[in-house]
């Protein structure tokens, strides 16, 4: 199983710096990038290559989109991925601080990966920082490639653990041990620890 974008990213709307106020919508944000175009529903959904009911039913928080799903509407709507979940630019936002106490962050957990999304209350974030707890034990257990938009960089925190890329060999980790890489490309990672290992993630959104 991928990361699921929706998963990992919660967008709080702010009005100033220090006002927080409900995560963003994707039905809502959906709908307004849609109008923002002038499409039909039957128009996005030709776009995107998604059926017209799937797109109605995403637009009304009737279902959870796939990871290919919201690749595929990212795509038709000519944005990223993580644009998806940002609301459009407002005023500059300075002086900006959130604390996530340990344990206290936002908890999203899938078959291959434990996460737990870092500082997600604040909005218009350029970064997305997230511990997660590395489940899997074999590439098998993966989907195929997880690829999105941007840059990312890995920092293991405990155990071991494989990160396997598109063109690279293999490569074992260990604690301390970090890695940059083209997030395009397409990467996992496994734990070859006798527990689960634990990395922190920190991804740009682009």
């Amino acid at each position: 199983m991928t990361k699921d974008p929706k998963s990992l990213i919660r967008i709080a709307r702010s009005e100033g710096p220090d006002e927080l106020a409900e995560p963003l919508d994707l039905g809502v944000r959906v709908r307004e990038l849609r109008k923002a175009r002038d499409w039909t529903l039957e128009q996005a959904a030709n776009q995107a290559g998604l059926a017209r009911s799937t797109l109605s039913k995403i637009e009304n928080g009737q279902m959870s989109p796939t990871y290919e799903a919201l690749k595929k509407l990212a795509i038709g709507l000519g944005i990223s991925v993580p644009q998806l979940f940002t609301p459009p630019q407002r005023d500059q936002v300075n002086g900006r601080m959130a604390v996530t106490k340990s344990e206290e962050g936002a908890a999203h957990a899938t078959a291959t990966y434990e996460h737990e999304l870092l500082a997600d209350t604040l909005t218009k974030k350029s970064m997305l920082p997230y511990r997660a707890r590395v489940r899997a034990r074999s590439m098998e257990e993966f989907d195929g490639w997880v690829r999105h938009d941007g840059e990312e960089f890995l920092f293991v925190l405990t155990g071991v653990i494989r990160l396997y890329t598109e063109f690279y060999e293999p490569l074992e980790m260990r604690r301390g041990d970090s890695a940059y890489y083209d997030a395009t490309m397409g990467h996992n990672v496994v734990s070859v620890s006798s527990e689960d290992a634990t990395i922190l993630w920190v991804t740009s959104l682009v």
